[in-house]
């Protein structure tokens, strides 16, 4: 008999503890069915309070200073801000050209190739055609770099498509969480120079190159 108290008394404990008193709203901190010392609650846990002490930083303090460059939520964008992270003029037009931070030289056009070939030449192809090894596999519209629409883009609408994505027929993602803004933009120089690369004949080329191709 003594055991049948036991488990009628182990289940109703059980029930309460699955079932009772859900839904229900507490002043008070919550009861802990299980001994602290065996099954330490949260409120045991270890956690840093706000400006108090913590031995972990050589400061000894517990509050830390914000990253160099951090940019308040409500702090409006400088024009240049706008341009590079936004892709866009203060008045909401796309930028055409690029921020006024960027250096365009051949290190940037080179990172930007780098960038170019693990992020979208698989979908783009290698010279921007559209021919990428995605095609294969049935993904057909993928758009050509060389069509005029796109050449006539604004860089800043070539870098928002890069930053937020294309769909839903385009069926493209944004990179904004695996591309930095500087990295997206240098995408953008790379991609400029695929279509001018397109479009490059003989009196382009500088005459001591010329020389050099006669040879």
């Amino acid at each position: 008999m003594r055991n049948v108290y036991l488990i009628t008394a182990f289940v109703v404990v059980l029930t309460l503890s699955i079932l009772g008193l859900r839904g229900g709203y507490f002043t008070k901190s919550p009861i802990d069915v299980f001994p602290d010392t065996l099954f330490p609650g949260m409120k045991f846990t270890s956690k840093v309070r706000t400006q108090g002490e913590f031995a972990f930083f050589s400061d000894g303090r517990a509050d830390r200073l914000p990253p160099s460059g951090v940019v308040a939520h409500s702090q409006p964008f400088t024009e240049d801000d706008s341009a590079l992270y936004l892709g866009k003029s203060q008045d909401g037009s796309w930028v055409r050209g690029y921020p006024a931070s960027i250096k365009v030289d051949l290190a940037f056009v080179q990172r930007g190739k780098e960038r170019y070939a693990i992020y979208c030449a698989p979908c783009h192809g290698n010279v921007g055609d559209g021919n990428g090894v995605t095609k294969r596999y049935g993904m057909g519209a993928t758009p050509s770099y060389h069509d005029d629409r796109i050449r006539q883009l604004p860089e800043g609408d070539i870098f928002d498509v890069i930053t937020n994505g294309k769909g839903p027929a385009y069926q493209m993602s944004g990179y904004a969480d695996k591309i930095e803004p500087k990295d997206r933009w240098a995408i953008v120089a790379y991609v400029r120079s695929l279509q001018r690369a397109q479009l490059g004949t003989i009196n382009d080329v500088p005459a001591q190159v010329k020389m050099e191709l006669s040879k």
